[in-house]
């Protein structure tokens, strides 16, 4: 028998086999890290569409503040001059949800810099229904004061935006800027030792009482049911989800990783 005959079977046995494919396994991409910020300012994204575009919140100003007619008139028949009306600025006469969009847009949340570039332009319009009930309130005998936390170096650029826009009592002696601390309580007091407050107008609760910034018991509702007839008669508020003491009681301070992570766990907690 010739020896080399089962080389050679073996090699024909071996041409013939299929040859098998080699299957590129791809390499997956390195995690990429999250955009806290730009995730964030995502999740205002419905909050700024409905301020800026909506016939509801749009409605909501106005309704406001014809219930802030009613409630001025009734208080006015209950005490004596002189007469006060306190209203907050942002989002209360003025409607500054255009930088809301921008952030957004971004993909940005708030800072103080892209802020006061905002401010700087003057060019913020007239809540729905602000600059009537104003002109009422001053015909009715009220000095009108601004109480806001803008800060001291936005004075001339909020005076000229409420002076354009024709605002009652647009000087420097009706408006009471931040300058340090963002709690109201002596500003008010300040105006309140000169005149009878009739009627505060605002957006956030602390615009009436600095208390309401405590949300650690129920999110501050129980305190809104403590002190419902005197915000009833005294306090109209106004509607903004964008931004405010309802949200920072969720995210607290510190970076927005940090507030990244506890809006998580807060979706995780309160879902079903």
């Amino acid at each position: 028998m010739d020896r080399s005959l089962p080389i050679i079977l073996t090699l024909v046995l071996l041409s013939c086999a299929p040859k098998q494919q080699v299957v590129e396994v791809p390499v997956p991409d390195p995690p990429q890290p999250v955009d806290h910020a730009a995730w964030l300012s995502q999740q205002g994204a419905d909050a700024a569409l409905w301020q800026n575009s909506s016939a509801e919140a749009y409605r909501l100003f106005q309704q406001g503040y014809e219930l802030a007619r009613i409630r001025m008139a009734e208080n006015i028949q209950r005490s004596k001059g002189p007469y006060a009306v306190i209203v907050d600025i942002d989002e209360t006469v003025l409607d500054n949800s255009p930088y809301q969009v921008n952030l957004v847009r971004d993909g940005r949340t708030y800072d103080q810099a892209s802020w006061k570039e905002w401010t700087d332009r003057s060019s913020a319009k007239a809540s729905p229904g602000a600059l009537d009930f104003l002109h009422h309130a001053e015909a009715a005998g009220c000095e009108v004061f601004y109480i806001t936390n803008r800060d001291v170096r936005e004075r001339a650029s909020t005076l000229k935006n409420l002076s354009d826009l024709g605002f009652p009592f647009a000087d420097a002696d009706h408006l009471l800027l931040m300058d340090g601390a963002s709690d109201k309580t002596e500003r008010r007091a300040k105006v309140a030792a000169t005149h009878r407050i009739v009627l505060l107008v605002g957006d956030q609760l602390r615009d009436f009482d600095e208390r309401f910034k405590d949300r650690s018991v129920n999110y501050g509702k129980d305190l809104v049911d403590a002190h419902a007839d005197t915000l009833m008669r005294y306090f109209v508020l106004l509607p903004n989800p964008t931004y405010g003491t309802y949200k920072d009681a969720i995210l607290g301070k510190g970076s927005e990783a940090e507030k990244f992570g506890r809006m998580e766990d807060w979706i995780e907690q309160n879902g079903y």
